[in-house]
């Protein structure tokens, strides 16, 4: 079975196809050849997943599903939220955005935080929606090497490392992306 990751992202497209099953054939925007940037016009994490894989499915006519994730940390009132990506400006540059929320949060206590994915399929007529959360903390500095986007300041709820210290089936196993992930295999393995 073919299925479409709506993502540009190489690093998610690799977390995701460490826990896809062989049966499925996972291929990306680019391997379709759609090179454009779908518009997230949404103000909710579901939104912007459904219409990054409705835009697949009505132009290509492909199995897809879509992701959204957003970093909600309690200080900043849910913020970034559903504008993590672009926090810091329309550049979408990781760092950037990690230097502002650590900023931001320079002067608070309480450094509690939560990644939040929303994942969108639109398989058979159907579209369905899997959810994945993790709680966590925002450290004072950035810590390790692997990873992306916030990894590097999120600290999981009982780990001592960030995401980005983390092996990369640790993170897999714990992460907001992981949990939804799973939610989707299990539902696509009913299929088979």
């Amino acid at each position: 079975m073919k299925l479409v990751f709506a993502t540009h992202n190489n690093n998610k497209l690799k977390e995701v196809q460490a826990l896809i099953p062989p049966q499925i054939s996972l291929v990306s925007l680019t391997d379709i050849g759609c090179l454009e940037d779908i518009p997230e016009t949404s103000n909710t994490l579901e939104g912007n997943a459904k219409l990054k894989a409705d835009y697949v499915t009505q132009k290509y006519n492909l199995p897809c599903f879509a992701d959204d994730t957003g970093l909600l940390v309690n200080a900043l009132n849910g913020a970034p939220g559903v504008f993590s990506a672009r926090y810091a400006g329309e550049q979408k540059s990781s760092e950037d955005n990690m230097t502002k929320l650590l900023s931001e949060l320079d002067s608070k206590k309480d450094r509690t935080a939560k990644f939040q994915t929303v994942i969108a399929l639109n398989l058979n007529n159907e579209s369905l929606f899997f959810e994945g959360i993790v709680e966590g903390e925002i450290t004072t500095h950035k810590h390790g090497q692997k990873g992306f986007g916030y990894d590097p300041i999120f600290k999981p709820k009982g780990y001592k490392q960030t995401f980005a210290e983390l092996p990369l089936q640790v993170k897999n196993d714990i992460s907001h992306r992981g949990i939804a992930t799973k939610k989707l295999i299990s539902h696509l393995q009913k299929l088979f």
